[in-house]
Order: C-alpha cells, then sequence, then structure tokens
C-alpha cells in the first residue's frame, strides 16, 4: 500500500513576519508591484504565474513562482473584490477551484482566485523521490509488521531528503499565507476574501493570524482542530471512522428483518467483526480482510451507502462475492494516498521513537481497523524528519479582522466534528453544523442550507446564528439497491473540486 507519493511537501509553519511601517521601505516591493500576464487555460478560466521570494526573510535571494487562476466575478455591477481559495491537502492543487465553485453566489460578486500553492504542479515544485513498498497492506498488521512499517516511513524521507533541493524546509503554511497577500498585493486588493477547505482552513486562519488587518470575509470549510497540529488529527481520524460505523449499526438493527444482522449496535458489529475474522482466514475472491475494513470504513461514513454496505456484509456473512465493496474500498485508500502522510505535516515535532507508533498501533487495529485507522497510527515521515523548521508554527488568533464562519459535518473522517467548534472557538468565528453527514467539504457541493448560509454571509455580509444547523444527505431506504458503478459514481462525485484533506488532515 503506497503512503508516499511524489510530492512530498513538508510544512515549517512559521512565526509572523511583521508588516512594514508607512515610515520604513516594503522590502516586497519589487514583489508588489509585478505585473501579471494572463492568458486562458483550463475551462474557461484565465491564469498567470507570480514570482515570490524562497525565503521571506531573504527576499533578494532565492526566487519561486506561483501559478494562479482567476475567473472574474459574473456581475461586475456588484463586484467586491477578490475570493482566494484553498482545496486542502495539504499540497492539493487550487487551479480549478474556481470553476468547482462557478455556480455558487460568490462566484457572482468575487473574482474567485484558485492557485496551486508553493511546491505544488505548476508552481516551483517540491518533488521527492518514490520508494518501494515494504510493508503489505494490512488493516490489522501483526506485531511482526511494524517494523516494515518503520521502515518504509525512515525509506521515503530518506529519498525526500536526498531529492528536494534547498527548498524544502521553506516549503510551508506560513510562507504559502504570505504568498497569498503577494497574491492580494498584486491583484491590487486592500482586503483578501478567503475561503478554505479541509487543511485549507488551516492556512486560513495562518493568514488571518499573520495579516488580520488584510483578511476580509473568510469561511473555513471542514476545519482542522488547532490544537491537533499534526498527530492528533490523523489518530482522531480512526476515531471518527469508528463512531460513523457504530451509528450505522444502530440504523441496521433498526432493519433487522431487511438484513438479517443483528437486532442491536452491539450484534450488528459483532457481525461485522465475525465477517471480518472469516475473511482472514479464507478470503471470498478479491475480498480480503483489509478490503472488507476499508468498505465498512468508508459505507458507514456515507449516509446514502448504508444500504449497499448492510448488503456487503449480508451477502459475505453467506458467503457469497459483494462486488460494491471493491468499490469502497478503493475509496478508502485514494483518500490516505492523497492525504497528509506524504505532504504538509513536519512541521510541529513528532515523536522519533517508533515504539510510541507501535504502542498504538496495538490499540489501533483492534478497536479502530475500519476505513485504514491503523495506518493513522503508524509512524510517518515525520518520524525521521531530516531538518529543522526555521521557525515555530504560527499562534493562531483572530485579532483585528471580522468574524468568519466555520461549516463542519458531524461524520467528517478527515477532520472530526470536534474540529470545527474547536476553530470556531480558537478564532471566535461562528459555526454551521452539518447534521447526520459524512462528506469532507460542504460549500458548493450541493447542500442547500450550506450554500445559502454561506452566500448570505459571503455575498451579504450577513452572519448565520452563531451555532446554526443544517441537515445531510438524507438516510437512505433500508431496501435501496445500488449497483457497483452507482457506488462507484457517488464516490467519484465526492472527489469533484475539493481535493481531499487532514486532510485529510484534508
Amino acid at each position: 500500500m503506497r503512503r508516499y507519493v511524489s510530492v512530498g511537501l513538508v510544512v515549517a509553519a512559521v512565526a509572523a513576519t511583521a508588516a512594514p511601517s508607512s515610515a520604513d521601505p516594503d522590502p516586497l516591493a519589487e514583489f508588489h508591484g509585478q505585473q501579471l500576464s494572463w492568458t486562458p487555460c483550463r475551462d474557461g478560466l484565465e491564469c498567470a504565474t507570480l514570482v515570490l521570494p524562497l525565503d521571506y526573510r531573504r527576499p533578494q535571494e532565492d526566487r519561486i513562482s506561483v501559478d494562479i487562476s482567476r475567473r472574474k466575478a459574473t456581475d461586475q455591477a456588484r463586484r467586491r473584490g477578490i475570493l482566494v481559495v484553498n482545496p486542502g491537502g495539504p499540497g492539493g492543487s487550487g487551479m480549478n477551484m474556481p470553476t468547482h465553485l462557478a455556480r455558487t453566489g460568490a462566484a457572482e460578486v468575487y473574482d474567485v482566485i484558485g492557485f496551486d500553492p508553493r511546491g505544488v504542479g505548476g508552481s516551483t515544485a517540491l518533488t521527492c523521490q518514490a520508494v518501494p513498498d515494504l510493508a503489505t497492506a494490512d488493516t490489522r498488521p501483526t506485531d511482526a509488521d511494524f517494523p516494515k512499517w518503520a521502515a518504509e516511513a525512515r525509506a521515503a524521507e530518506d529519498a525526500c531528503r536526498r531529492s528536494a533541493g534547498g527548498i524544502r524546509p521553506f516549503i510551508n503554511t506560513a510562507n504559502t499565507a504570505r504568498d497569498m497577500d503577494v497574491v492580494r498585493a498584486v491583484l491590487g486588493e486592500e482586503k483578501l476574501n478567503y475561503l478554505g477547505y479541509s487543511y485549507g482552513t488551516y492556512l486560513g486562519a495562518v493568514y488571518g493570524s499573520l495579516f488580520p488587518q488584510r483578511m476580509g470575509r473568510s469561511v473555513l470549510d471542514s476545519a482542522v482542530h488547532p490544537e491537533w497540529v499534526w498527530r492528533e488529527q490523523f489518530r482522531a481520524q480512526a476515531v471518527a471512522y469508528r463512531r460513523n460505523v457504530e451509528v450505522w449499526a444502530a440504523w441496521a438493527a433498526q432493519h433487522d428483518a431487511v438484513f438479517g444482522l443483528g437486532g442491536t449496535a452491539a450484534q450488528v458489529l459483532d457481525t461485522v467483526e465475525a465477517v471480518a475474522a472469516a475473511l482472514a482466514v479464507k478470503p471470498v475472491g478479491e475480498q480480503t480482510r483489509t478490503v472488507f475494513d476499508g468498505s465498512v470504513g468508508v459505507g458507514a461514513r456515507y449516509r446514502p451507502l448504508w444500504s449497499e454496505l448492510a448488503k456487503v456484509v449480508m451477502r459475505l456473512k453467506a458467503g457469497g462475492p459483494a462486488e460494491t465493496s471493491e468499490a469502497m474500498a478503493l475509496a478508502a485508500r485514494q483518500e490516505l494516498r492523497s492525504g497528509v502522510f506524504d505532504t504538509v505535516t513536519c512541521e510541529v515535532d513528532w515523536p522519533t521513537d517508533v515504539a510510541t507508533y507501535f504502542e498504538d498501533m496495538r490499540i489501533f487495529r483492534e478497536r479502530y481497523p475500519y476505513g485504514y485507522g491503523v495506518l493513522r497510527a503508524a509512524p510517518t515521515t515525520c518520524a525521521f524528519r531530516s531538518f529543522t523548521p526555521p521557525e515555530p508554527a504560527v499562534e493562531l488568533k483572530r485579532d483585528g479582522y471580522q468574524v468568519g464562519v466555520v461549516v463542519q459535518a458531524e461524520g467528517d473522517t478527515q477532520t472530526q466534528y470536534e474540529s470545527g467548534p474547536a476553530m470556531a472557538t480558537r478564532l471566535s468565528h461562528n459555526l454551521i453544523t452539518v447534521l447526520d453527514e459524512g462528506r469532507h467539504g460542504l460549500y458548493g457541493t450541493g447542500n442547500p442550507c450550506v450554500d445559502k448560509l454561506v452566500d448570505r454571509y459571503l455575498v451579504d455580509g450577513v452572519l448565520p446564528p452563531s451555532s446554526a444547523t443544517c441537515q445531510g444527505t438524507p438516510r437512505p431506504a433500508p431496501t435501496a439497491t445500488s449497483s457497483a458503478q452507482e457506488v462507484q459514481s457517488y464516490l467519484d462525485g465526492l472527489r469533484i473540486g475539493v481535493a481531499p484533506g487532514p486532510n485529510n488532515a484534508g
């Protein structure tokens, strides 16, 4: 199972750079004054490239480039500035985000700005060599397997050390926030309005902490927990998967006459574990215990898949195949592959003693196997970090900019529900809770309640209630049927426009 992709962004979120006073020369004047050359690019957007300092403490030395995209406000008479958007990841490309938001109310009144953060895509890229898979994909690995997981993480870190060149320490959250402020200045805007998903919420919070006088309206959708950066955020993902499975089990128990999995939530979970144990001894076709555990995690997370998940368990319990579980298991693996383990996750210190991770893995393989929960406890490249972040993490605070909005789904597994209230409390923002929902990234993805509240805020400046609620996607009827193609189409639709994030912190 690949856990390290070619782009190996590593964060060292840094302290604020004080804005120059009116009496001081602007050390970034050269960058603020550059003229952009906009050219038509993808999906009717226009794109341009900026030149930026690699190290903002030494802006006259090494330089990098950052690509941005733009979709102008469709109602120019009501235009109220720019809306910079980040899809999360960390390390997700945001160049298509203006297209993703084209049908929102925000796109009517803002020039929507997407960008490839430093180190990503068309910007000056940080690339790390791929390493061979050393650990076998297993949701419940044995103690004897643990050293292989650590060896793979160490090898990936060593490969990045050898191939990342001199830019690696400067590919971090605070420098990306500084890049955003140069974008604002180059576009001639006094304020930067912001929409961030997943890891992008953390980026937005860092920007507001560094440049409170420049932050306008801000929406943080599927927020990172401000006190869980980063290891605890990942560990909590496994807990969130388990929580969804327990909620699904209670629902399945209510429909025992249809599915026959048990009349109580505990009985349904016992049935799930019995199927997992049987598959560990004798797989059914391509259905292994690991594939099954991944399927249970994803199927329980997304309410429209609940009936199909129950049918998967029912078929495997009877010894038959269950094709749609492969689609759900693949979705679980894809979330991990594009997630935070191999991107901007080393900005704070991680434990360096692998025994710490092994102790967690023993617990997680038993308690949190669903959705590859054990991976959230395993050592990552950060356990073997080969560089020292140049500055400490930015202290998140809202001191001088207006109240924003945080959106959080109850069943989100990438940024768990507790993260939203915690971020809202830290920044004194208003919170929209999406009830009974497992999606990650809500605004502009089809929830009419969320869209209405966020549009009213971004367009008209009217805040939602301090603690508002919206309903999530309805639960299915217990007799609903889904084909493997329908399940795959649903899962594909979840990934349109918004990169999963801590992703996966995301």
